[in-house]
């Protein structure tokens, strides 16, 4: 157990949850952008049960410490070549190159003008399993870098559970808002799909032993955000 009086396990939940947050945003875009190809009558229920799939695969994994942490060991320790290489740096690569070309093939189809469609029952069904299935792929990436985080950020495990358990339940909260945003806005859309890209390569480097620091990253990303922003509220006063 941990002392609820001290107030540095209160800081290390506090700093936790907002790493867990911000990592999670990256999840909670694939995940909108996925869920918009859905019918709208599915896309709720998308969502609901892709951040299920990422809280159930954060909490397992945080139950099987042991395990992560020999995900990090070299799986060739006695090669000259690949003595590197471990499997958390295969998951990274892998699911790097899955962003790539999901977000590579999604800005194709934008660009062309390609519409899905989804009618009958046996293609909307089809559809929507195949999504919650790419979903739970990406969640499995995603989870492995929280998790990675968190077990480095804290050392009580209901501190990492709680943590969590609130960035969790926030992107839950903002699923619905920032999925009908992405969807209303074209120009919101491509931008993150744009991140979805450069979040692919940096998994891709770093899987490959060049860590990005991930500030760089986030920078970029709300720098670009807030350009759009203020592009966003010209356009508004130009119409108005």
């Amino acid at each position: 157990m941990f002392d609820l009086s001290d107030p540095n396990i209160w800081a290390s939940l506090v700093t936790l949850t907002a790493m867990e947050i911000v990592l999670g945003i990256d999840n909670l875009v694939f995940l909108s952008i996925l869920a918009d190809r859905l019918p709208a009558a599915q896309r709720g229920r998308a969502r609901l049960i892709g951040l299920s799939l990422a809280l159930g695969m954060r909490l397992l994994l945080l139950l099987s410490i042991t395990w992560i942490m020999r995900l990090t060991q070299p799986i060739f320790p006695g090669s000259s070549i690949l003595d590197w290489l471990s499997w958390r740096d295969v998951i990274l690569i892998a699911g790097g190159l899955f962003l790539i070309y999901k977000g590579t093939s999604e800005i194709h189809e934008a660009i062309e003008g390609e519409e899905h469609n989804h009618s009958g029952p046996g293609r909307a069904a089809a559809g929507f399993w195949m999504t919650i299935v790419q979903i739970g792929l990406l969640d499995i990436v995603f989870s492995l870098d929280s998790v990675i985080t968190a077990v480095g950020m804290a050392s009580h495990l209901p501190v990492m559970v709680i943590a969590i358990l609130i960035s969790m339940g926030v992107m839950l909260a903002g699923a619905s808002a920032v999925g009908g945003f992405i969807q209303r806005h074209p120009t919101v859309r491509m931008l993150a799909l744009s991140f979805l890209l450069l979040i692919g390569m940096t998994l891709v480097a770093d899987g490959f032993g060049a860590h990005v620091p991930k500030g760089y990253i986030y920078a970029a990303m709300g720098f670009s955000a807030v350009v759009e922003a203020l592009n966003y509220a010209r356009r508004r006063r130009t119409t108005a």
